[in-house]
């Protein structure tokens, strides 16, 4: 069993869902831990719960000058890491006719200019042999109602992820991405809906998931431990985590 206490890692969206589930499984592992999140709440109770291990920072993911400040704090804290998860991630349902230039932006300055310059400044930090894992969806390759701008966002991180792993290949870091479904997360990762729109949602997907249920949070977390430190022969991968859904399979009833 690989042994995780000198392993230095950042978690972008760590304080609270699949991020702070990931957080949580490192530092139980014996690693050293920084997060980040936009909210002071979710801050300050991440870093109560996480504990010495852990250093929770607030950081805008979309702001470029909050992305350098945080690799310089990085590098001042670690030095240099063994994993970069860029995690931070937004989504709101809008149907296409909905969709402002205002939401747009926003959509595509968190989830895909950041998680590009998160990579971009940090990885001159990670030690040889290292690796990045970001996080895409299902919806790179599915075409749900309401989901065009976040669809289209995680699509462009996981075209310069292959990318990436090519540039970095030559440092011997694997660059890789974990694809949820449906995961069972105090928002379900949807911005602002209601709790009937949470609970249609996870109708939903237990629905139309194969394995008929949602994914726990520490099965998404199994999945970046896995590219991250395990899978050593695998780079320029889209992991999906999904219970099947991507793939449409068809159970015997």
């Amino acid at each position: 069993m690989m042994d995780y206490k000198d392993k230095k890692i950042v978690i972008t969206g760590g304080t609270h869902g699949m991020g702070f589930a990931t957080a949580k499984m490192f530092i139980d592992l014996g690693a050293s831990v920084i997060i980040t999140g936009n909210n002071a709440e979710r801050i300050a109770a991440a870093q109560q719960q996480l504990g010495s291990k852990a250093l929770a920072l607030r950081s805008d993911a979309s702001n470029i000058a909050d992305i350098e400040k945080l690799s310089r704090t990085v590098a001042d804290h670690f030095g240099t890491i063994d994993l970069l998860h860029v995690n931070a991630g937004y989504s709101i349902l809008e149907l296409f006719s909905q969709v402002t230039e205002a939401s747009y932006n926003k959509t595509f300055d968190i989830n895909t200019k950041g998680a590009f310059f998160a990579a971009r400044h940090m990885s001159p930090l990670i030690n040889p042999h290292g690796a990045i894992v970001f996080t895409t969806s299902i919806a790179n390759n599915s075409g749900y109602a309401g989901m065009g701008t976040y669809a289209g966002a995680k699509a462009a991180v996981t075209a310069f992820m292959r990318v990436l792993a090519a540039e970095l290949a030559p440092k011997g870091i694997r660059v890789n991405a974990v694809s949820p479904g449906f995961i069972s997360t105090p928002t379900m990762g949807v911005y602002g809906a209601t709790p009937q729109e949470l609970a249609a949602f996870e109708e939903l997907g237990n629905h139309i998931t194969p394995l008929k249920r949602h994914g726990k949070m520490e099965e998404v977390a199994a999945a970046v431990k896995f590219l991250a430190f395990e899978a050593t022969f695998t780079t320029a991968a889209e992991l999906t985590v999904d219970g099947g859904l991507s793939h449409r399979l068809t159970l015997p009833q």
